[in-house]
């Protein structure tokens, strides 16, 4: 079996900016919410997902806010999107998909350890994390743990790690160190952009493996005495940025590998976000109701 476990603040932004404004009857915008309740069931309906979960960031500020003041925390949320997410929340459970609401962690986080656990699980053939973000990149394992980006119909493995970033998945936080990472708002350090990264992780696969005086690097990198200064210069800050961007995969989720199988959708729930919200039943074919809801 498969195990689908899918990045739910990603799919929100992605429906946010793709789908048309919409408002529930007292004027509240649902666009983003009805966008993505469709493609959760677009891909419900594909025949290998049977266990499924999906992880938010209930609020958008971590643990990683309290290390580093310039972290991601939310300020660039629209408004309208913003008051969005708790209702995302309760449209994705009422589809009958296990949801990992994050306050402490990260999405990626919960993504991070349902890979750690169920990629190894004897009854799993694999872990399809779909999500574009490159930090989950360092998840991928073979093809036990594989990443999925649904918008361009992309399944990264190992291989596909390599091609895209040129090093390997076990690299990625140490190349987020040095490079930086803009969409979570720490910096890297100096002369260090992704082509640089790239080519020595690709050689010493980890920031303490690079030596520090450049005459011993055993690759050709342009700038090579002033890129091994500022390593050298701002070496602690790159292994902090490292620590920042490796993944937590000691999140306490709560269910089983049984409780992640997709039972249908809760009529229940279902019916009573109808009521508020104005979503259509319509969106919903006969066969998925959960009859026992």
């Amino acid at each position: 079996m498969k195990i689908h476990v899918i990045d739910g603040t990603y799919e929100l932004y992605r429906a946010h900016f793709s789908t048309p404004p919409s408002q529930s009857p007292d004027g509240r915008p649902v666009a983003a919410v009805k966008g993505l309740m469709r493609s959760m069931l677009n891909l419900l309906r594909q025949d290998d997902v049977t266990h499924v979960a999906c992880a938010f960031d209930h609020v958008v500020e971590s643990f990683r806010n309290d290390m580093f003041d310039g972290y991601k925390d939310g300020r660039e949320v629209p408004e309208d999107l913003q008051g969005q997410f708790g209702l995302a929340e309760q449209a994705v459970a009422a589809l009958g998909i296990v949801i990992w609401p994050m306050n402490e962690y990260e999405a990626d986080d919960a993504l991070a350890t349902a890979a750690a656990r169920w990629g190894v699980h004897p009854q799993v053939d694999q872990v399809v994390i779909c999500s574009p973000d490159k930090d989950l990149t360092q998840m991928v394992k073979g093809q036990q743990v594989v990443c999925l980006d649904r918008r361009q119909s992309i399944v990264y493995d190992d291989a596909g790690v390599v091609e895209k970033f040129g090093v390997e998945p076990a690299s990625i936080p140490d190349y987020l160190g040095l490079m930086g990472d803009s969409s979570d708002g720490f910096p890297g350090i100096p002369r260090w952009g992704a082509k640089t990264a790239s080519q020595l992780l690709a050689q010493y696969n980890h920031i303490e493996n690079i030596p520090l005086d450049s005459s011993e690097w055993t690759v050709k990198v342009r700038g090579a005495e002033a890129v091994a200064a500022s390593l050298k210069e701002n070496y602690e800050k790159a292994l902090f940025y490292r620590e920042l961007a490796t993944l937590r995969t000691d999140v306490m989720l709560a269910e089983t590998l049984e409780q992640l199988m997709w039972q249908g959708v809760n009529r229940g729930r279902f019916d009573a976000l109808s009521n508020e919200y104005g979503f259509s039943a319509d969106m919903i074919r006969t066969h998925e109701w959960n009859e026992r809801t």
